[in-house]
């Protein structure tokens, strides 16, 4: 069969990887503002500040990598 639409779909495993950069990025910035504080001494103060940063990173890779496959 022939996906008439095959020039600008995301497939299962392209929104699957999706998922998994925007997790990645989240738990990513999680961990290192966790290890931050433990060596700073500061208890929530970098935790926010990665997760912030994991979200704002994971949205921008998201974002390129829709567009990109949507240009196609």
């Amino acid at each position: 069969m022939v996906d008439e639409h095959s020039d600008n779909n995301l497939r299962g495993r392209d929104l699957v990887g999706l998922g998994g950069l925007l997790a990645g990025a989240v738990v990513a910035g999680l961990v290192i503002g966790l290890l931050v504080d433990d060596s700073a001494g500061t208890s929530p103060t970098f935790t926010l500040i990665g997760i912030a940063a994991g979200i704002v990173v994971g949205c921008v890779g998201f974002w390129i990598r829709v567009r990109a496959a949507l240009r196609g």
